[in-house]
């Protein structure tokens, strides 16, 4: 296929506005597929994954190619739960045109899907599916469009509704109507009376847009002279393609209504990779260059998804420029090492189709590379091209995680680690300080996703909690205490005695010192009192936490000739420890995290209002534009692990935040008693 030829075309919306049956529809029409296949009877193509089909929506990005009117249209298939957003940004990150799917009204999805297609710089049109649902009011959702995405918005038809029903359309740029048949297909009618007069409002508006595009047809627009059809086409392509104008197109992708002319639409008003603008790339010094697309030159492939399967691995790649054949080495930038093209492959969901080569502007998969990963770079000989990384988002969601049977643990983490290849985003890693296995994802819903796959592809069953919190415990005030550790059992015994001060320490680690005079306890002894405290702060009298901003300073003491020894001063220094801190006002500390969060103004008061009640301190906000805010506080750790899913619910899935540690405080009294309590409670099981 020539790179003129070529369509690559991203479906962004929210969960369960069609996007799937859309894409269906489209092979359907092509001939790709022989049956139109439905989410309700889990028989889609690009919904093929087992959890996809369970759950009856998206979880993971598919590829679609279909041939319609001598053009090869890529159309990319997106989750619309933002649970799964790196689906989406892997998808955005090689679409040259996006289609925003609404049903109804205006959801989060389609807000952020319009504003990550905005954020490349791609055109954009909307579509409005479900028409044949007889609540749908096109009025009303006009509306919303135009609030939520301004005023570029201009519906390229409008609804011909008969007895409630969805029948047809008028196109307002060419001026006909249109009515379903069927099998999808349309034929031409009179343009209804009822909606004449909004049809030639509409049209005027589009020969607005046309004039802006040049200066002639801006003149000729305000002279009031009338433009051809060809200068209406010509500029409207040019809106659209510019992304000043984003058409809005009807239908009904359940019984096929719509879908045809979508597909004509794509293929006559969006971009090929030819016309779309050059790529933003680095060079081998790392500096920023722009890539053009040329099939002449060395091949540079982006791969911007990893798909993992019981065969293997299966890499899905762009060609940004050149063209690579089966057979071709290229070379891995970013690993600096070479791979082996085996056989090219052009995906259908879960089909494979084998292909000799891929040129400029396809997008294909290549099995088994063995170092290649999501983000990387391959190039031809000479070629040190390196494509943009994809920007994840923070995985902020976290559940320590446990494996239900026992001697699983080395199978989990190698499980995971292959999910790590596929999935981008979550994280997860051993806590040190707590001992925990503790995952990371976007929320709950990504979570879940994560535990299944664990269960059907591996075999490891596990369960998830609330990770514990990494506290810290210290005293207030100054106290000094003695203990004599004498041991005797026949032969040599064990004395040592010690009295120690201990204070509040500038340090998170203890700071042992010693004003020992006369020799009471010889210097040789001094490494075994210290060695005795340190062991001993790793566990605070409270709660077990460490204890930290401890200063320890020996004084005096006492030494006996012959039965003194190392083990005898380290049981003396340790036991004086555990004496004395209970007498020293000793305190919890928890960590607290900044928090900033990116919301909405119309949620600001009721995110500010959560974050008071997680024990939070607002410390400021800060307008950030597009009558949004970014709210900062200081919040504990330990009232943030359902933050994640707690702001999806508060501002309607349109907010975001960021978190960091930034330093201990002491908890509250009545907060840690609990914590005290449920140590202890812990501690006797």
């Amino acid at each position: 296929m020539q790179s003129a030829d070529i369509r690559n075309v991203i479906l962004l919306g929210h969960s369960g506005v069609g996007k799937t049956s859309i894409a269906e529809a489209m092979l359907y029409n092509s001939k790709a597929i022989g049956r139109l296949g439905k989410i309700m009877d889990g028989n889609t193509t690009l919904d093929y994954d087992p959890e996809e089909i369970k759950r009856q929506y998206s979880i993971n990005l598919a590829i679609a190619p279909c041939e319609w009117k001598k053009k090869m249209i890529n159309v990319i298939d997106t989750p619309g739960a933002l649970n799964f957003i790196g689906e989406i940004l892997e998808g955005v990150a090689v679409a040259d045109a996006a289609v925003v799917v609404l049903a109804g009204g205006v959801a989060v999805g389609a807000e952020k899907g319009w504003e990550l297609a905005g954020k490349r710089g791609i055109p954009r049109a909307i579509f409005l599916n479900k028409m044949n649902d007889e609540t749908v009011d096109f009025d009303k959702v006009l509306g919303e469009i135009k609030e939520a995405f301004g005023n570029s918005c201009v519906p390229v038809q409008i609804p011909i509704i008969e007895n409630r029903k969805f029948v047809g359309f008028v196109d307002t740029l060419h001026m006909k109507a249109k009515k379903f048949k069927a099998g999808g297909d349309v034929e031409e009618i009179p343009v209804p009376a009822s909606v004449q007069a909004h049809a030639e409002e509409i049209h005027g508006s589009i020969c607005e847009a046309v004039a802006e595009t040049d200066e002639e047809l801006m003149m000729k627009f305000f002279e009031g002279e009338e433009f051809t059809e060809e200068e209406i086409i010509s500029g409207f392509t040019n809106a659209v393609k510019s992304g000043s104008c984003a058409p809005i197109l009807l239908g009904a992708a359940s019984d096929n209504l719509g879908i045809k002319e979508l597909s004509d639409f794509i293929v006559e008003y969006f971009p090929s990779p030819v016309e779309a603008a050059e790529a933003d790339a680095f060079d081998g010094e790392g500096k920023p260059i722009k890539v053009a697309l040329h099939p002449e030159e060395q091949p540079v492939l982006f791969v911007f998804k990893t798909v993992v399967e019981s065969s293997g691995r299966m890499s899905l790649f762009k060609v940004i420029t050149g063209t690579v054949k089966n057979g071709d080495s290229l070379h891995n930038v970013e690993k600096n090492c070479d791979e082996r093209v085996g056989q090219l492959y052009m995906l259908r969901g879960k089909t494979q189709i084998p292909v000799q080569q891929l040129t400029a502007g396809e997008i294909g998969a290549i099995a088994k590379l063995s170092n290649t990963a999501t983000g990387d770079t391959l190039s031809g000989k000479g070629s040190s091209v390196v494509m943009p990384a994809i920007e994840f988002p923070e995985a902020q969601f976290s559940q320590s995680i446990t494996c239900l049977k026992k001697g699983d643990d080395d199978k989990l983490s190698q499980s995971l680690a292959k999910m790590r290849d596929e999935d981008k985003i979550f994280t997860f890693g051993n806590n040190i300080e707590t001992g925990e296995l503790v995952i990371n994802a976007i929320g709950e819903k990504h979570l879940d996703i994560l535990v299944s796959k664990l269960k059907s592809r591996y075999g490891v069953e596990v369960k998830l909690a609330t990770p514990k919190v990494a506290y810290r415990e210290t005293i207030r005030k100054k106290v000094t205490e003695e203990y004599t550790h004498k041991k005797q059992s026949g032969g040599s015994g064990q004395y040592g005695k010690v009295v120690i001060e201990f204070e509040p320490g500038e340090q998170d680690e203890l700071e042992f010192g010693e004003r020992v005079v006369g020799g009471a306890v010889p210097k040789q002894y001094f490494p075994s009192v210290e060695k005795g405290l340190q062991e001993s702060v790793k566990k605070g009298v409270l709660a077990g936490y460490p204890m930290v901003k401890l200063k320890a300073t020996l004084i005096d003491g006492k030494y006996h000739p012959v039965d003194s020894k190392e083990v005898a001063f380290v049981t003396a220094a340790s036991m004086a420890y555990r004496n004395a801190l209970p007498k020293a006002s000793p305190v919890l500390l928890e960590p607290i995290y900044n928090v900033k969060v990116n919301v909405p103004d119309k949620y600001m008061g009721d995110v500010i209002g959560d974050l008071n009640k997680r024990r939070g301190r607002v410390l400021g906000m800060n307008p950030i534009g597009g009558g949004r805010q970014e709210v900062e506080a200081e919040v504990p750790a330990a009232e943030m692990f359902t933050y994640a899913t707690d702001l999806t619910s508060i501002a309607q899935a349109r907010a975001s935040y960021k978190s960091e540690f930034v330093r201990y405080e002491e908890v509250p009294a009545n907060v840690a008693q609990a914590v005290i309590d449920a140590a202890k409670a812990e501690a006797e099981e």
